[in-house]
């Protein structure tokens, strides 16, 4: 599975029709579609489609046709994203009428087209799932300890100093047994908490 992490538009044209489609992520849905509604007061549609994990990893999805005719702009959104395997992403795509009828068919390749088009242009990252360990170091190891984790890319969430220093760590459960692996060849024998 793929996510989108950065705003990326692209621009369609079809028979004198504008498709302007923006994929971003999925947490700024509400922000862009007011933005969009407010930049483009003149355009027809405000199509979208959107796929995200819930808080029991399971995949939630939506679609909008906005006005265009049941079934030929939000679902072909919906399953260009499906098959891009993309999650925790939206799309809108803003159409302006260019006086020219589509038809059905027309209308559902001009958004899968559009949609496809904004794909390409965007940076896809790699999705897995990430968890939160703890590791409780001594301030003698400590530079040594970053070293690793950095080497590693394993985000330090939070940082608590006190007799030991407690660190919360954020990173995919490969990398913490990597971590495991690289602490064990050093002799530290810290073991990693879950949280």
């Amino acid at each position: 599975m793929y996510f989108i992490d950065k705003h990326t538009s692209s621009t369609l044209e079809v028979k004198k029709s504008k498709f302007i489609t923006h994929i971003f992520p999925y947490s700024e849905f509400d922000k862009q579609m007011t933005n969009l509604r407010n930049e483009h007061p003149k355009a027809r549609h405000f199509v979208y489609a959107y796929r995200h994990l819930n808080e029991f990893d399971q995949v939630v999805e939506n679609s909008s046709d906005d006005g265009e005719p049941k079934n030929t702009s939000g679902k072909p959104s919906l399953a260009v994203l499906q098959g891009n395997e993309l999650i925790n992403s939206a799309i809108i795509t803003v159409r302006y009428f260019g006086g020219i009828k589509l038809g059905t068919g027309g209308l559902v390749k001009a958004y899968g087209d559009a949609v496809n088009l904004a794909i390409s242009e965007a940076k896809l990252l790699e999705y897995t799932k990430e968890c939160l360990k703890s590791l409780t170091v001594d301030y003698d190891i400590l530079n040594q300890i970053e070293f690793i984790l950095n080497s590693l890319e394993i985000k330090v969430d939070n940082k608590e100093f006190e007799t030991q220093i407690k660190l919360t760590l954020c990173s995919s459960e490969e990398k913490f047994e990597e971590l495991k692996e690289k602490l064990s060849q050093k002799n530290y024998l810290i073991p990693l908490i879950d949280i």
